[in-house]
């Protein structure tokens, strides 16, 4: 009995000791909150909105189809919530889209095909498992039939300029075929084939009432997602400065006409290096060019100013947008 009596004196005269002590901290003293725990009472995740319309090169989307908005929804949510990517993709839009939307607007080609380029290559020189490359995502036989030089040495589906209008030229082919925008964009994926063999089976002339592979499936909702977020970025959760983004490269064009041609001696004659040379034309395959014809071809090197980066991105916010139009301030 004594030895319980002890037992419970100890612990309230130690539960007041501690009582004592915690009270005696100043709040300065106190532990701060931890960042997992601000992370998880402030981070939060909600359904995006959907959009009241969805319109594509002046199509609408019929979103009183059930299946028509789950889609759309479904691609929306994925690039909202791929952070990361949906972030570069705002990055080089910036420094890109100066480049392709000329060329769109010279061949007749609606603006909202910019998001062809990004759901295909994310405006990377990417190589699919299938071996379609660059940009647009060109397959080396289409590249080839459009005039564009792809070989041992050059392979021009790299090259930005050239392969968007290559682009352009099969879409109008495509719209000319179809006399839709939508099924123009869904031929290019699976080709115009492809495609109008689908549109004869199913006996429908519409893109959103074909029953497609799941690519193609996805493919105009994916345009329409990545549309939808660009509109109106910060309503997504996408909180960007134009300091954020990639500035254009600022290049001189240099003609070059010799038979043989080392890339790394015409870097150094320039004063840049093989990797700059590289970067900026990323069509030329190899260290040396055979150009037995003298055909001209015409390189880019990069202006004194773009060696300056930290200025260049300060600069932004004096320039134009991402989609090429004057900054509200």
């Amino acid at each position: 009995m004594r030895q319980l009596v002890i037992s419970i004196i100890t612990f309230i005269t130690l539960a007041l000791l501690i009582g004592l002590f915690t009270y005696s901290i100043s709040t300065d003293q106190k532990p701060e909150k931890s960042y997992y725990d601000a992370y998880k009472s402030d981070y939060k995740i909600f359904s995006p909105p959907l959009p009241k319309d969805a319109i594509f090169a002046g199509e609408n989307a019929p979103l009183e189809i059930y299946y028509v908005s789950e889609k759309l929804e479904k691609e929306i949510l994925v690039n909202t919530y791929w952070h990361s990517n949906t972030l570069l993709l705002f990055k080089r839009a910036n420094r890109w889209l100066p480049v392709i939307n000329p060329i769109l607007k010279k061949n007749n080609i609606p603006s909202d095909f910019v998001y062809l380029a990004l759901i295909e290559s994310g405006l990377t020189q990417a190589v699919s498992p299938a071996g379609a490359r660059g940009f647009w995502q060109l397959m080396k036989p289409t590249a080839i039939s459009y005039g564009l030089t792809v070989n041992s040495e050059i392979d021009e589906r790299y090259h930005v300029e050239k392969a968007t209008q290559i682009a352009c030229d099969y879409l109008n082919e495509a719209y000319a075929k179809f006399g839709s925008w939508t099924l123009a964009a869904a031929s290019y994926n699976m080709g115009m084939g492809g495609l109008n063999k689908q549109l004869d089976l199913q006996k429908v002339s519409n893109y959103y009432d074909l029953s497609l592979n799941s690519e193609t499936g996805r493919y105009v909702y994916r345009i329409l997602a990545l549309k939808t977020i660009f509109s109106n970025p910060s309503k997504y959760g996408f909180q960007l400065r134009e300091t954020d983004l990639y500035p254009e490269l600022e290049t001189t064009d240099i003609v070059v006409d010799t038979i043989q041609i080392s890339w790394a001696d015409f870097a150094k004659s320039k004063s840049i290096s093989y990797q700059m040379l590289k970067e900026l034309n990323p069509w030329l395959l190899t260290p040396t060019l055979s150009n037995s014809k003298r055909e001209k071809l015409i390189i880019k090197i990069p202006r004194k100013s773009m060696y300056d980066y930290a200025k260049l991105r300060a600069a932004l916010s004096d320039k134009l947008g991402v989609f090429g139009e004057k900054k509200e301030r």
